[in-house]
């Protein structure tokens, strides 16, 4: 009987397990899980950094906390465009935003960068610090602050 008991705990502890695993892994593309997903985009990216100066290592790496992309198109060709933070609690003092392009072959990013401890009642937008990487032209800098405008947090 206690072993019966003991197999039904440690199922059910596995099973709810599994159900956490499923909830995390949303099926939805992230910046932070790129680079793991495709060696096309690895090494998109890493054409792109390689090119650039003291970048931190969470833009280098594209690892940190994103949120889902989502697909939009500049003059006809379609990106997946995304944000990226080192982490949720310095997301609006720093962010990256990504953008590639659905063959994988072209990526363009906008570092922002807020000075810590700016007062609640400062704009962020007048404030912030924009860095584009991978040379991106005026239409995919518009498209990328757009993607910035998005978050609710910032004004």
């Amino acid at each position: 009987m206690l072993n019966r008991s003991l197999n039904v705990l440690i199922a059910a502890a596995l099973l709810s397990g599994s159900v956490m695993a499923v909830a995390d892994t949303d099926g939805q593309t992230r910046v932070n899980g790129l680079l793991s997903s495709s060696p096309e985009y690895r090494q998109t990216w890493t054409s792109v950094v390689k090119k650039e100066e003291r970048l931190p290592d969470w833009v280098i790496n594209l690892s940190g906390t994103s949120e889902p992309m989502t697909a939009v198109t500049e003059k006809g060709d379609k990106y997946m465009v995304g944000p990226l933070c080192e982490t949720a609690d310095h997301c609006l003092n720093e962010r990256l935003i990504v953008a590639f392009s659905f063959d994988k072959k072209d990526a363009y990013a906008m570092l922002v960068e807020v000075p810590a401890g700016l007062p609640a009642d400062k704009s962020p937008t007048r404030h912030a610090d924009y860095r584009f990487i991978g040379k991106p032209n005026e239409g995919m800098q518009t498209l990328l602050k757009e993607q910035l405008k998005k978050d609710p947090n910032w004004y």
